[in-house]
């Protein structure tokens, strides 16, 4: 379902916020007209609001993901574009070297506040159901 320049899976909205839905259509997918569009839209934002490293705590586990609920992890940068084509991805110090891993997975731990909104903006499009 597309809604207001958003694709929408009915079955996963939660209650709106005016604010995030305001920074979401006029900040982060403003003229994007597409999926791509919006994808790229999202990675710009967040390669430019979230500051590196933080900590965060994977809040489920995913099939595509080693990560346990519960577990911390040390996020340490955004994953490649390539990567984010579908969802958003950062890198995260996983044993002996580096993985991406889904950011919906994640909340934060300890970030600065610039960080914390982009990481919950992140969040709360992923639980409106909104899709690219």
């Amino acid at each position: 379902m597309f809604l207001g320049g958003l694709c929408s899976n009915p079955n996963m909205a939660t209650a709106k916020n005016r604010q995030r839905e305001q920074r979401i259509q006029e900040e982060i997918v403003v003229d994007a007209y597409g999926a791509e569009e919006q994808a790229m839209g999202w990675y710009y934002y967040l390669e430019e609001h979230l500051h590196f490293p933080f900590r965060a705590k994977c809040t489920r586990q995913r099939p595509i993901s080693p990560l346990r609920e519960g577990q911390d992890v040390q996020v340490v940068g955004l994953a490649p574009a390539e990567e984010c084509e579908s969802e958003m991805f950062v890198s995260v110090a996983w044993e002996d070297r580096t993985l991406a891993v889904p950011l919906a997975q994640l909340k934060t731990i300890k970030a600065d506040t610039a960080t914390q909104q982009a990481v919950e903006d992140w969040y709360y499009w992923v639980e409106q159901g909104y899709e690219f």
